[in-house]
């Protein structure tokens, strides 16, 4: 199923480069320009600069002049509007919008846009495919105005960003971002690469050594009493188990006991 992001009249060059690098973000690629201010917005620096790298949206953009011709293709259309209408499509947040698209739960309400009944709630990208969707557009107006009625009428729903009632005013890119975010969510979303080095776990026999020193320094500095040492040392080491430390961590808290003890001996002279 294809993604389209859709600007209509935008009026800064520099939103169409950030809603470029806010897409190709998340992994679309399809951007169309409805009568943007500038003709050749495109190849403006600012967007150039705004786009932070994504040359390739940018040179796949096409612009045209009606929003019919954005369209072409696409079967379920999202407006995005922060002012509530009297008439038109209902309004929801993009996260319950689009858990009820991918579950086909959307094809026994009233709407333009008819999904397949048999879909399964919990389904992905592969299930939105059998909904009979050939197509997922996000409509979004000009910074100034937001989007005209007519365009708003013509949508399955009116996407509304929850933001602080008292200033809900987001940036057009802004916006794009947490509605491509989101979708991505939806379709399955992409892992989180964790390349911090863990290093290899210590084994109990040395969490015990480094106890052992840790207990020898707290008495040496006056912290610990041999006599009355009640539940510091058990405490320690259930607190070291949470820690799940490793090797090189076991070092480097040896060495803070072995500093300790350096520094009573030196206190003692």
């Amino acid at each position: 199923m294809k993604t389209r992001f859709v600007l209509i009249e935008t009026s800064h060059a520099g939103n169409v480069g950030a809603a470029a690098r806010a897409i190709k973000t998340m992994g679309f690629d399809d951007l169309v320009l409805v009568r943007p201010r500038w003709s050749n917005v495109l190849r403006k620096e600012e967007t150039i600069q705004r786009a932070s790298g994504a040359l390739d949206v940018l040179a796949n953009c096409r612009i045209v002049q009606s929003v019919d011709e954005a369209l072409d293709g696409m079967s379920h259309l999202c407006a995005t509007a922060m002012t509530p209408r009297d008439f038109g499509p209902p309004a929801r947040t993009p996260r319950d919008h689009f858990a009820l698209l991918l579950q086909g739960a959307l094809a026994a309400q009233p709407g333009p846009g008819p999904l397949d009944e048999d879909a399964t709630p919990g389904a992905t990208d592969a299930a939105a495919h059998s909904s009979g969707e050939t197509g997922v557009a996000f409509l979004f107006g000009c910074e100034r105005y937001g989007m005209a009625n007519e365009d708003v009428y013509r949508c399955h729903v009116a996407l509304s960003i929850p933001t602080n009632p008292d200033f809900g005013s987001l940036n057009l890119a802004s916006a794009v971002q947490v509605v491509a975010y989101d979708w991505r969510q939806a379709l399955g979303g992409y892992g989180v690469s964790d390349v911090a080095a863990r290093g290899e776990r210590a084994d109990a026999q040395q969490v015990a050594g480094m106890l052992a020193h840790w207990q020898q320094a707290l008495a040496e500095i006056g912290f610990l009493d041999l006599d009355a040492p009640k539940k510091l040392m058990p405490r320690l080491n259930q607190m070291f188990n949470r820690a799940q430390l490793t090797q090189e961590e076991i070092h480097i808290l040896r060495g803070v006991a072995k500093a300790m003890l350096r520094t009573a001996e030196a206190a003692k002279r």
